[in-house]
């Protein structure tokens, strides 16, 4: 007897109950009937390979093929089938380097390549700022493919330009470099050992060093003058410094949030005096690590318009740390000085307050 009473179901004996005549006493009309209304299942409950406590929920008259089992699945005991792992957190480099560069695309490249051959690379963010090149610069983005181009439209200055790559930042440490440097393979660590070792040192400088190794113009003194001395180590030992140049200089992000941003009212020249400035009022110290190398050309060959630029940012130093009068003095200071020294294009750009920020033509 079926023990469904009311559906009668493929491989059941016909029914005996008021059927065995009339027009379901016909196999080929019954076999129809019981065709249609048996339940199908999927084939993944019916399947062989499902556990004995799955397939026993299976209606008992529902007959269960044999070897239907799911090609290509596994057979695994009961509450062993592996799960997926479960997504890892990517891991935030430890050092973010920003290069600011501007129509040097060969010195990009030899400081991208000595960043390439850091011995900490792979714990490094590579950002390059380009100010708005027009010599091919962009087209390093192909022989860099692990290097992250920020390409302005135009030269934005120096200031804006630093700002635009920390914000891109992902690490604790931002490493600022000139596109005129090159590092050597451990310097950047060793920077980074220095920080994670001297909680009181909110930055950090590498030496620099010319192309025949010897020591480059590297420390200025406030307020800023534009005069550079060699840096003078007695061993191997980091010690303080106070002002050291901008063109390599590894920070903490946490000191720039707190000042919100790198004062943009400096254009191309000034912010690295106003960033020590800053350390300074904040009670912290600037390093500079001996063992940690930086190869800098340098440039003494500036235009007009550069030369305006550190005349303005040197007169908003002044305002800024020494008070309104000596910020107004300096800013006649920057129409004078031309003006005597007949250099009418620097005259231009200073009497016209025009700095190197984008906003110049």
């Amino acid at each position: 007897m079926c023990p469904c009473p009311t559906l009668q179901v493929r491989g059941c004996p016909p029914p005996s109950h008021g059927l065995g005549s009339g027009w379901f006493a016909t196999p080929f009309l019954y076999d129809s009937f019981i065709h249609y209304f048996t339940p199908v299942y999927p084939d993944a409950i019916q399947a062989e390979s499902l556990a004995p406590q799955a397939r026993r929920r299976l209606p008992s008259h529902v007959v269960q093929p044999a070897n239907t089992a799911i090609p290509h699945a596994p057979r695994y005991s009961i509450g062993l089938t592996p799960q997926p792992n479960a997504p890892q957190a990517k891991q935030p480099p430890r050092v973010s380097v920003v290069v600011v560069s501007r129509n040097r695309a060969a010195l990009l490249r030899r400081c991208l390549d000595s960043l390439e051959q850091s011995g900490a690379r792979p714990t490094l963010q590579v950002i390059v700022v380009d100010n708005g090149s027009a010599d091919g610069s962009a087209q390093l983005e192909t022989a860099f493919p692990a290097v992250q181009f920020v390409p302005l439209p135009k030269n934005f200055g120096l200031t804006k330009a630093l700002n635009i790559g920390w914000r891109a930042a992902d690490a604790a440490y931002v490493f600022f470099l000139h596109d005129d440097t090159e590092v050597e393979p451990t310097t950047v660590a060793r920077l980074a050992d220095v920080l994670d070792a001297n909680p009181d040192a909110a930055a950090v400088c590498p030496l620099l060093v010319d192309a025949q190794g010897r020591p480059a113009p590297q420390l200025g003194h406030f307020p800023p003058d534009g005069n550079w001395r060699t840096a003078e180590p007695a061993g191997d030992d980091p010690f303080p410094v106070e002002y050291p140049r901008g063109a390599a200089l590894m920070m903490r992000v946490s000191l720039i949030r707190a000042v919100r941003q790198i004062d943009e009212r400096y254009g191309q020249f000034g912010s690295d005096a106003d960033l020590a400035a800053q350390i300074h009022q904040a009670s912290k110290k600037i390093s500079l690590v001996p063992t940690a190398r930086a190869r800098h050309a340098g440039s003494q060959d500036y235009s007009s318009a550069e030369r305006a630029d550190f005349l303005l940012g040197r007169a908003l130093f002044l305002g800024k740390y020494h008070g309104f009068g000596a910020g107004i003095q300096a800013r006649l200071g920057s129409v004078l000085g031309p003006l005597v020294s007949f250099h009418w294009g620097v005259l231009r750009y200073t009497i016209a307050g025009q700095k190197i920020d984008g906003t110049q033509p």
